[in-house]
């Protein structure tokens, strides 16, 4: 049973489902869009607007989680450069999904992510 279980396992086990939601965090924040599986931008949504957030607070622990997480420095350094004047309004709600056509090999749901 998956009694409030939020997340989707993804088919992965944990170590690869979560390297794959901080790859794909990376790049999101670095491309600002990212075309990927409904479920996985689903998946990587949550993760996106935690680091927006940290990069809002822009305290020195918010820094050295968000250093921990993703997997480039200077785009860490970067997000809260601009972080504060982009989102600094909004309370939540920095990305938005937009649904596509099917993938023509499997018929999986497609989806772009991008950064709102």
């Amino acid at each position: 049973m998956r009694h409030r279980r939020r997340v989707a396992q993804l088919g992965k086990p944990a170590d690869q489902r979560k390297a794959l939601l901080r790859a794909l965090t990376t790049e999101l924040i670095r491309h600002g869009r990212v075309v990927t599986t409904k479920t996985r931008a689903k998946a990587v949504r949550s993760e996106v607007e935690h680091m927006v957030t940290l990069a809002k607070d822009g305290s020195l622990t918010a820094r050295r989680r968000a250093l921990g997480y993703m997997y480039d420095k200077q785009l860490v350094h970067a997000l809260f450069a601009q972080a504060q004047e982009r989102y600094g309004s909004r309370n939540g709600g920095y990305t938005r999904i937009i649904r596509t056509v099917p993938r023509r090999g499997d018929n999986a749901e497609m989806a772009i992510i991008e950064l709102a």
